[in-house]
């Protein structure tokens, strides 16, 4: 039998007219694995985009993670028992007054409506108010009036207790801001401290007051001890004694309540001085940064680490703060040393000035704000 024979051509053509499509194996497969490269390629590239992308992110998580689990260990415990007993912390050394008072400075050169209210305008404001020392010595309530400067005319007031009195509720509302806002931040340490764990704005606000006074080993239990109060009484007996119920030159030129020295910065000239001293007393453009300065010095200087020792100690007895016990560690504040302790105690007790250790200072209502 005669077997037909079909050339490849006849074939291709009789396949495509019964709907048969041909095509070539080898390109198909170069197709294919065309494809395949392509694809692998592609997802090679987009893990490594997101190897670089995630990575860094990564990384930025696992700090931040390890920021906010990193706690203050709070070894007051373990120190203040040292600290009370001065042994060698080293808690004083190396302090950087011009940081100390880096944010008081910034305070004070904030714009204010800084004017110089005559006596008899600020005697009418204290009227208009119901403003006066016979109430707070019964209620325990200041009004919150804070003047910025001292009137000119307080030294022509003959009557000694009016000069005392007006003398005593200009500055009472200041004491007690300045007592306020350090309470608040005690207050905000104790909180941060009794958290397991510390967000980041916390730790940067610890940082912060760590810097503020001073606390250079960042340790927790000094930065507890320099972080507080001065008794009100203590405060006022003080600003009297250094301003001569705010008489003085410094008290009226440079709203400088305290005398407290200087040798760098701007500071007015003490008369008869030598002259080859170089210090000043520090000058204020307003009264509210002069109290601050006061109480960061007596919470930071060496020379009132006893007193801060002998504050801590009334806390850790839970006893109220003793103007007449912590004036006794105020020997170095002046050249006379414990005879400035023994007039201090003496104003204090003259004038009856622990009726106001317990003074509140009241909400500024938005009526008294538009008085003063």
């Amino acid at each position: 039998m005669k077997k037909n024979k079909f050339s490849i051509l006849e074939i291709k053509r009789y396949l495509k007219e019964n709907g048969f499509i041909i095509s070539k194996k080898k390109k198909i497969k170069n197709e294919v694995m065309s494809f395949d490269v392509l694809s692998k390629t592609f997802l090679a590239s987009l893990i490594i985009i997101s190897i670089f992308f995630i990575t860094p992110l990564a990384i930025n998580i696992t700090e931040e993670k390890k920021i906010l689990s990193k706690n203050y260990e709070d070894t007051s415990k373990q120190n203040q028992k040292k600290i009370l007993e001065n042994q060698d912390l080293k808690l004083d050394d190396g302090l950087d007054k011009n940081f100390l008072f880096e944010d008081i400075f910034t305070f004070d050169e904030q714009p204010k409506d800084s004017v110089r209210l005559s006596a008899a305008t600020i005697e009418e404001l204290f009227k208009s108010t119901d403003y006066n020392l016979e109430d707070v010595r019964k209620n325990k309530l200041v009004k919150p009036i804070s003047l910025t400067i001292l009137p000119s005319e307080i030294k022509k007031i003959e009557n000694t207790k009016k000069r005392k009195d007006f003398f005593i509720q200009i500055i009472l509302p200041l004491i007690l801001a300045e007592n306020n806002n350090i309470k608040s931040d005690r207050n905000k340490l104790f909180s941060v401290l009794n958290k397991s764990k510390n967000t980041k704005a916390e730790q940067g606000w610890l940082n912060s007051k760590f810097k503020q006074y001073g606390v250079l080993n960042k340790d927790l239990s000094t930065l507890k001890i320099r972080m507080d109060e001065v008794p009100v009484s203590m405060v006022i007996a003080q600003a009297a004694k250094e301003t001569g119920w705010g008489t003085s030159r410094f008290a009226q030129e440079g709203n400088a309540l305290f005398g407290q020295w200087t040798w760098s910065g701007e500071g007015i000239k003490p008369s008869g001085a030598d002259d080859d001293s170089t210090h000043k007393v520090m000058k204020f453009n307003v009264l509210q940064a002069s109290v601050k300065a006061y109480q960061r010095n007596l919470n930071t200087h060496s020379s009132y680490k006893n007193f801060r020792g002998a504050r801590a100690e009334l806390r850790g007895n839970g006893k109220k703060l003793d103007s007449m016990i912590l004036s006794k560690y105020l020997d170095k504040y002046a050249e006379t040393g414990k005879e400035y302790v023994k007039i201090l105690q003496q104003i204090i007790q003259q004038n009856n000035l622990i009726d106001f250790d317990d003074a509140k200072l009241m909400p500024l209502s938005i009526e008294l704000n538009s008085l003063i």
